[in-house]
């Protein structure tokens, strides 16, 4: 059932739903699929998704329930830099490609199954008094009246980063009447795109078969580009690739910004407010990857319910590993390393699974290890050192601030 605006009367319901992008999305699918009944469910946001707005790549084992609805995957992918190609073999995982138009229709069904409620509303304002959480609109009239909410919306840190950086990309979506690309491969990352002052660009193909292909640019930089930029890039990473743009068709166009910062977003902003997708933690900082934790939170939350437990996940990454993203982002930023150095000695000196598992954030502590000698020793030690400096300049600045509140009260 759809409802617009406010509700005739305050709905009380088990669980609120506030955002219907990918992050609720995957709640729903994993709630359906464990067949959690007799939930009292309401999904609030203002425009119901559905096509495709979106494209998600991530690695993984093969045989789960994504497997349907993937518009490709590969077992091969590419890593170029100036100096070579290398050719990474991924077993036992495998490179994936998932548009958003399946996840919103298998959201949608889950919520029929589910009974849900959903409501075109906007939310502003969610009033937790530790036994459920009001939820309003701008007007400040009650939507819904919720034993737990899950708050996927987007929004900044709980305060500035050390280092904030953004990752932002444009993509292609091209067609050709020739074969021109290799669909048993994708290119993961090819760092032969002219270098920013600060910052990190390269290019990257992910081949639907061999006449169509999303070929995007992206940025690890502090400020997103203009729409010429984007365009400029693009037809320039296709003259890289040997393409003639004016033999292409550009049947869609991707736009992302992402946040790559060592900043804090709180998950549990108050007792019963639960926040998913990258305003809970799910974005890695050091690469913007979202999407593989976003779905670990989504299964943490339905096996949690399904347990009658509160549907609060674990930290999307390890503690050492938000250390070791901000530390990365720090030498990066200062220009301690050159970004396709980096990324290149760690596939040279790891395999490649255990890379996409750390970027996943699901390595051992002996893995990180290997990992972190894969980094050139000096630049990194500078960086580690002025992570510690800002981090007690942080503390020490944050303290004052609550010295300085308490003795003006």
């Amino acid at each position: 059932m759809w409802q617009r605006g406010r509700v005739s009367a305050p709905r009380d319901v088990d669980l609120a739903l506030v955002g219907g992008g990918g992050a609720g999305s995957l709640v729903l699918a994993a709630l359906d699929r464990r067949e959690v009944r007799g939930l009292r469910i309401a999904v609030l946001d203002p425009v119901r998704k559905r096509g495709q707005d979106r494209t998600w790549a991530f690695w993984g084992t093969p045989g789960t329930d994504l497997d349907p609805m993937l518009s490709a995957s590969w077992s091969r992918v590419d890593v170029v830099t100036p100096a070579g190609r290398r050719v990474l073999p991924l077993a036992p995982l495998r490179y994936a490609m998932l548009r958003s138009a399946p996840v919103y229709a298998r959201a949608a069904e889950a919520a029929e199954r589910l009974g849900a409620v959903r409501i075109d509303a906007a939310v502003a304002g969610l009033d937790d008094d530790g036994a459920g959480v009001t939820v309003r609109d701008a007007e400040g009239g009650v939507l819904v009246r919720a034993g737990w909410v899950l708050d996927s919306r987007p929004r900044p840190p709980a305060r500035p980063g050390r280092t904030s950086w953004l990752q932002h990309f444009r993509g292609w979506w091209v067609a050709s009447d020739e074969p021109l690309f290799d669909p048993d491969r994708a290119v993961l990352m090819d760092f032969r795109t002219p270098q920013p002052a600060r910052g990190v660009s390269f290019g990257y193909v992910l081949p639907v078969d061999e006449r169509y292909a999303l070929v995007e640019y992206t940025e690890f930089s502090p400020e997103p580009l203009t729409d010429a930029g984007y365009d400029a890039a693009l037809r320039g990473y296709l003259g890289l690739l040997g393409l003639d743009p004016a033999a292409l068709r550009v049947r869609e166009v991707e736009n992302g910004v992402i946040p790559m910062t060592d900043a804090p977003f709180p998950r549990r902003p108050s007792p019963r407010v639960v926040r998913l997708g990258t305003a809970g933690g799910a974005t890695r900082p050091s690469t913007g990857f979202t999407f593989s934790a976003m779905r670990r939170q989504a299964e943490q939350v339905a096996a949690a319910l399904a347990a009658g437990r509160p549907p609060v996940p674990r930290p999307a990454y390890p503690g050492r590993h938000r250390w070791m993203d901000a530390v990365a982002l720090r030498a990066l930023d200062r220009g301690l390393v050159g970004g396709p150095e980096f990324f290149q000695r760690l596939f040279d000196r790891n395999p490649a699974e255990r890379v996409l598992r750390f970027l996943d954030g699901e390595t051992s502590p002996v893995e990180d290890l290997a990992v972190m000698r894969s980094s050139p020793l000096l630049p990194m030690t500078s960086a580690v050192l002025g992570d510690a400096v800002g981090r007690l300049r942080a503390g020490l600045g944050r303290r004052g601030v609550f010295r300085r509140g308490r003795g003006a009260r």
